[in-house]
C-alpha cells in the first residue's frame, strides 16, 4: 500500500470539493481547479469527516504509482485554492533587469535583445524591484513551470554566477583558469 496514497486529504475550511464521474473540482478563495483522475484510481469525498479518500483497484505497478500521485495532486489543489503557491526569482548581473509591461515579463539578461515572456492569465507575476520576480498562483504546476521558464532564459553561469536563479539557490562558483 502506498504510504502517501493511503493518507486521506483533509479539506480545509473555506474549500469546497466536488466529484462528478472522474472529475474532481476544488473551489476556494483564490480560484477553482479541476483534475480528471485515471480509471485505475477511485476517489471519494467524505463530507462528514471533511476529507478526500483515494484508493486503487489493483496492485499492478501502474496503479500503485498513480495512487500516491493522485493523492498528492488533490492535496496540492486543496492547498493551492486556500493559500496559493509562490516562487521567487533573483536576477544577478551588472545591467541585468526585469520588468513587467502589461501581460508580458521583459528580461534584459545580457543578450542583444530583450526576452519577452507572456504571463499566463491565471498567474500573478510582479517585480518588486528590477532584480526580483515573484510568481504567485493557485496551481502549483503552472507556478513552477513559469518560474522554470523564466530561469531557463539565462541560467546562472558557474564562473561569475550571473543569470536568473531561484531566491536562496546556491550557485557553485568555479575558479577560473588562473587558479591552476
Amino acid at each position: 500500500m502506498s504510504r502517501i496514497g493511503k493518507k486521506p486529504v483533509p479539506i480545509i475550511d473555506g474549500v469546497k470539493v466536488s466529484l462528478t464521474d472522474r472529475v474532481i473540482s476544488v473551489e476556494g478563495p483564490l480560484g477553482k481547479l479541476q483534475f480528471e483522475h485515471r480509471a485505475e484510481i477511485s476517489v471519494s469525498v467524505d463530507d462528514e469527516a471533511k476529507e478526500v479518500i483515494v484508493g486503487r483497484d489493483s496492485d499492478e505497478r501502474q496503479s500503485r504509482a498513480l495512487h500516491g500521485l493522485t493523492r498528492s495532486l488533490i492535496n496540492n489543489m486543496v492547498v493551492g485554492v486556500k493559500d496559493g503557491y509562490e516562487k521567487r526569482l533573483e536576477i544577478v548581473g551588472v545591467g541585468y533587469i526585469g520588468s513587467i509591461e502589461g501581460d508580458t515579463l521583459s528580461l534584459r539578461v545580457g543578450f542583444a535583445n530583450e526576452i519577452h515572456k507572456k504571463i499566463p492569465a491565471d498567474l500573478d507575476v510582479t517585480c518588486p524591484d528590477q532584480t526580483h520576480v515573484v510568481v504567485k498562483g493557485c496551481d502549483k504546476q503552472k507556478v513552477g513551470q513559469f518560474a522554470a521558464e523564466v530561469r531557463a532564459a539565462r541560467k546562472p553561469e558557474p564562473y561569475k554566477g550571473k543569470g536568473v536563479r531561484y531566491q536562496g539557490e546556491q550557485v557553485k562558483i568555479k575558479p577560473g583558469k588562473a587558479a591552476t
